[in-house]
C-alpha cells in the first residue's frame, strides 16, 4: 500500500523538486499539491493524508498555522521543508517527524522518507489502539462521557466538584499535582499515588511517575527512534510512557 502523500509549498520549483525526488518511490502516492495555507487545510482534512510535506513561511499563514487548523484525528506525519533554519526547534515542538533544510541534496530526502517508513511500521499498534478507544464507547458498564462522578479539591475558601470524566490528565510538581480539565488546571498539594484511587474510574491509567491520564482523551502512541513510546493527547500533549508502566499501560491499551 502506498502512503498517500500531500505536497504544501507556495513555489511552483519547490514543489516540481519534491515530485521529482518521488519517482522512484513507489511506497508513496502523491494525492494533491498546495500551493497556499488554506488550500492545504481543506485537502488534509478532507483527503486524510498519512504525509504531509509542509514549508514553513506560505503567503496566506505559516506551516504551523495549518496544523492548529487541522483535525486532531486527520493529523498526519508531518515534515517541514523551508529555507529558513531559525523554524528547527518550533518544528520539533510541533511533532514534526523531520527538518528539511532547502536545498536539500537527494540522499537526505531519502534519508527523511526512510524515517517516514520506519515510522509505519508502527500503524498496526495505532489501529489496534483506535480500535480498542471505539470498542468504549459501546462497552456496557463504561461510559466515557458520563460526568456523573464528582472529584471535589480545596481551592482557598472553596471546594470545587470537578467533572471525573473530563478530566484529561494529572502531572505531578514537586509536591503538588495539577489536575487538567477542560482549558483549565487546578492545582493541589497531593501525591499521584494517593490520587489514582481516588479518582475511582477505569478510563484513568498511570503511565509514569509523574503523569496520569484518562485513556478517553488519548488520540495516538508515538514510537520514537530510540524505542521509546509516548502518548499524544487529543489537545496535542506529549507524554512519556515509562518503562516501569510500560506493559501495564499497553496491556491496559490493548495493544501488547
Amino acid at each position: 500500500m502506498a502512503f498517500k502523500t500531500i505536497i504544501i509549498d507556495d513555489e511552483l520549483l519547490a514543489r516540481k523538486r519534491i515530485l521529482e525526488l518521488f519517482e522512484d518511490r513507489g511506497e508513496f502516492t502523491i494525492i494533491a499539491e498546495c500551493p497556499n495555507g488554506e488550500d492545504a487545510i481543506n485537502k488534509v482534512n478532507q483527503l486524510s493524508p498519512d504525509v504531509i510535506f509542509l514549508d514553513i513561511e506560505l503567503k496566506d499563514m505559516t506551516g504551523f498555522d495549518v496544523l492548529k487548523n487541522i483535525h486532531p484525528k486527520k493529523m498526519p506525519i508531518v515534515i517541514f521543508a523551508t529555507a529558513y533554519d531559525r523554524y528547527a526547534v518550533d518544528a520539533f515542538n510541533n511533532y514534526a517527524l523531520d527538518f528539511l533544510l532547502k536545498p536539500f541534496k537527494n540522499k537526505r530526502f531519502h534519508e527523511t522518507l526512510e524515517r517516514i517508513l520506519e515510522r509505519m511500521k508502527h500503524l498496526d499498534y495505532e489501529e489496534r489502539m483506535r480500535e480498542f478507544l471505539n470498542g468504549l464507547e459501546v462497552k456496557p458498564g463504561l461510559n466515557n462521557t458520563s460526568n456523573s462522578g464528582k472529584f471535589p479539591i480545596k481551592q482557598n475558601n472553596r471546594t470545587i466538584l470537578l467533572n471525573t470524566g473530563q478530566i484529561k490528565y494529572v502531572c505531578a510538581s514537586s509536591y503538588y499535582a495539577e489536575i487538567y480539565i477542560g482549558e483549565k488546571k487546578y492545582v493541589i498539594r497531593d501525591s499521584l499515588k494517593n490520587l489514582l484511587p481516588q479518582l475511582g474510574q477505569p478510563q484513568f491509567l498511570r503511565i509514569h511517575r509523574s503523569t496520569i491520564i484518562n485513556i478517553d482523551y488519548i488520540m495516538e502512541l508515538v514510537h520514537s527512534d530510540y524505542n521509546e513510546i509516548d502518548i499524544r493527547m487529543n489537545d496535542q500533549r506529549l507524554f512519556r510512557i515509562s518503562k516501569s508502566y510500560r506493559k501495564e499501560t499497553l496491556t491496559k491499551l490493548g495493544v501488547l
